[in-house]
């Protein structure tokens, strides 16, 4: 059996990779593994239970439920709320467990399980080992210990996970949004009802798009990954700024006033002057990723902020803040981690943040954006390759050091396997855009002949 986890969890397509029967032994094994590792020591345990709204969530959620509570394990079943709001519900409810059923971005089709540990934090990746043994061996009929009577777990709804979510938005943010008015784009996803309601109390003007969910229109030509209806949207409605979401809103992307898009990146930059301004940038250090754009590490120089880079995935991002106490770390694609309010990226908490510099500045979210300037940058997705061996293909490496050479000093290369997809990443620095396409195309026929 190949590893179930990657960077983000377990996921694949609901009902054919991800099954019914796949969660609920995830589900029974996380449960053995923490019981194991002490977690529940001296006391009953608990878990929470949250999930995007997808149709496929609906099953995998009684699944999940299911195999806690045969374990012993309590649950609290949140219904739909953002993969922040669990974790955050995670902490504050003192559950020993959360879990998250969601393929973040991913289209309809594809779902997901994300565990968290006690106090809201992602598992580590020997827990997530341990877990996946632990499920191969009850697979494979090992037998396991199942209470019976009133040992075995109970099952409730939590319906004041919702407000007590946005409560605590609203406890962090620095300052009110009154006379912004903001469009936001929930990718009919797991934010479609936080997003609004938080913006609102907040006392920003709001417009709302991709805020009906069926179950089957998530990130569905909206959200993060689409930016085209919102632009509009901004443009139609004379909005300061707006705000997209993905699927289960652990993401934050913005759209200026002028309809030009503000990526995370540019947000980071953003919010880590405000931190340093507020005195809550801890050691005046932010944490980004080999991703980010050279564009940002050259004004944060410019800016006096250090700028420490891991592999990408937040989970990485989040290992290095907390081993260093970093207070502020994110992705270009909008995951941001304010690690003094949230213990994951929080789109929700990043757009209030990010509005809440406009406001308290006076300043447009262009003019505050402008503070780096993006240098041409070319990503290609490259599909059905073994991305397994990116890393040990000498053809592949004889491309990447040919690009290298072309680009010089004024660019850069970086190829890097999906963490949740079955493809490669190839991307292209170049201070010229039509330079960075013509190097980009040529080492994805590249993967393509290597990996293919």
């Amino acid at each position: 059996m190949g590893r179930l986890f990657g960077t983000d969890g377990v996921r694949g397509v609901a009902n054919a990779d991800l099954t019914a029967e796949l969660a609920l032994g995830l589900s029974v094994a996380a449960a053995h593994v923490l019981a194991e590792a002490g977690t529940f020591a001296g006391h009953r345990p608990t878990a929470v239970v949250g999930r995007d709204p997808r149709a496929s969530g609906e099953f995998l959620e009684c699944a999940v439920v299911a195999g806690l509570a045969s374990a012993g394990v309590d649950v609290l079943r949140v219904g739909v709320l953002p993969t922040p709001a669990v974790a955050y519900l995670t902490g504050a409810l003192g559950a020993d467990l959360g879990v998250m059923l969601s393929a973040s971005h991913n289209a309809m089709p594809d779902n997901g399980i994300k565990f968290f540990a006690r106090g809201g934090h992602k598992l580590a990746d020997e827990l997530e080992d341990r877990i996946e043994t632990v499920y191969e061996q009850h697979r494979t009929g090992a037998p396991w210990e199942r209470p019976t009577g009133a040992g075995v777990g109970r099952v409730r709804d939590y319906d004041e996970g919702f407000d007590k979510y946005v409560a605590h938005l609203m406890a962090v943010l620095p300052n009110r949004l009154d006379g912004l008015k903001v469009v936001l784009d929930e990718a009919h996803g797991a934010a479609s009802r936080v997003s609004p309601e938080a913006f609102t109390r907040a006392g920003a003007e709001v417009v709302t798009i991709g805020a009906d969910p069926d179950g089957l229109n998530i990130n569905d030509g909206c959200g993060s990954t689409h930016l085209g209806l919102l632009k509009a949207a901004v443009l139609e409605h004379g909005a300061d700024l707006g705000i997209a979401h993905d699927g289960d809103a652990d993401r934050c992307l913005a759209v200026d006033g002028a309809g030009e898009e503000v990526d995370g990146d540019q947000i980071l930059a953003v919010l880590a002057l405000a931190m340093r301004e507020a005195g809550t940038l801890r050691k005046d250090t932010v944490v980004a990723t080999v991703m980010s754009n050279l564009g940002f590490k050259l004004a944060m120089e410019r800016e006096g902020v250090e700028m420490v880079q891991t592999g990408v995935g937040d989970r990485y991002v989040l290992e290095s803040m907390k081993a260093e106490g970093y207070a502020l770390g994110g992705e270009q694609s909008g995951h941001v981690i304010v690690l003094d309010h949230a213990t994951t990226g929080d789109g929700t908490l990043t757009g209030l943040m990010l509005a809440a510099r406009v406001a308290a500045t006076g300043r447009s979210l262009a003019d505050l954006a402008g503070v780096m300037d993006r240098l041409p940058q070319v990503l290609i997705n490259v599909p059905d390759v073994d991305k397994s061996r990116v890393n040990t293909s000498a053809e592949l490496a004889g491309a990447v050091a040919e690009a290298e050479r072309e680009l010089g000093a004024t660019g850069r290369v970086l190829l890097r396997p999906s963490g949740t997809e079955p493809l490669v990443r190839v991307m292209v620095e170049a201070a010229d855009i039509e330079q960075a396409r013509s190097v980009a195309g040529r080492l994805a026929d590249a993967v393509k002949s290597a990996l293919g």
